[in-house]
């Protein structure tokens, strides 16, 4: 018998459009956001938007005494914009979005704070000429982008970073199958850790801390998913002093 021919990688599967067709369909709310939790687990979006806060206030950002504001910041895949309203906006003077579900975004419009709205997907964002984001935080979307498109957004991203002391956040389900998880429901990949600090060096990014989210609910034998917090800047050549 001939060996098994290669299975083709996760990531080639995606279909951007297939993706965004899932979206269109997802009622406007929190529960549409987070993808359906069952309600047993009812405390997901406090117990996330409480561990942003954490990993955050860990890199020096928050509202506490010591911590900076931020003048400006950048959401990539908002939608109804929780993470919006529920952390960045706590933190920033001004939050851009880019969401391209445009029915997500209406109720973000002309909200105090709430700046461009960019309503494409991440593969087809450009950063606007002369801005410059002290963070950008990017969660479960990454997963609907293929590792090259995945690469180079993060590559606009960096282009469009402060330079004094900005920061991209990737917040992502991590894999536990030993390989990246395709999933034709929505047209999404999770990816291992592994790949993730791959792909990040091949944007010339540094890790400079990455932390598991804690304190997710389970619901008998239901467990979600882990969750990782990547923090980001350009690579200098110095050593990452990541855990």
């Amino acid at each position: 018998m001939s060996d098994s021919q290669t299975e083709p990688p996760a990531d080639s599967f995606i279909e951007l459009d297939k993706g965004k067709e899932y979206w269109e369909g997802i009622s406007p709310d929190v529960n549409g956001m987070l993808g359906g939790i069952p309600t047993s687990m009812p405390s997901i979006s406090r117990v996330d938007l409480q561990g942003s806060r954490t990993f955050l206030a860990r890199l020096g950002v928050g509202i506490k005494t010591g911590r900076k504001m931020l003048p400006r910041v950048l959401e990539g895949g908002a939608g109804i914009g929780r993470i919006t309203e529920g952390l960045l906006l706590k933190l920033a003077e001004q939050v851009d979005v880019i969401e391209p579900v445009a029915k997500f975004t209406e109720s973000l419009r002309g909200k105090p704070g709430v700046g461009d709205i960019f309503n494409v997907g991440l593969e087809g964002w450009q950063p606007t000429d002369g801005v410059l984001y002290d963070l950008i935080w990017i969660q479960w979307c990454a997963m609907y982008l293929d590792d090259e498109l995945l690469v180079q957004f993060l590559e606009r991203c960096k282009a469009a970073l402060n330079p004094d002391g900005g920061i991209i956040v990737v917040k992502e389900n991590i894999s536990t199958w030993g390989v990246d998880k395709f999933d034709e429901v929505d047209s999404s990949v999770t990816r291992l850790d592994g790949k993730f600090r791959h792909l990040f060096k091949r944007a010339n990014l540094r890790l400079v801390r990455t932390d598991e989210q804690s304190g997710l609910p389970t619901s008998g034998n239901l467990r979600l998913l882990p969750v990782r917090m990547y923090a980001l800047k350009p690579e200098a050549g110095a050593d990452s002093d990541a855990s």
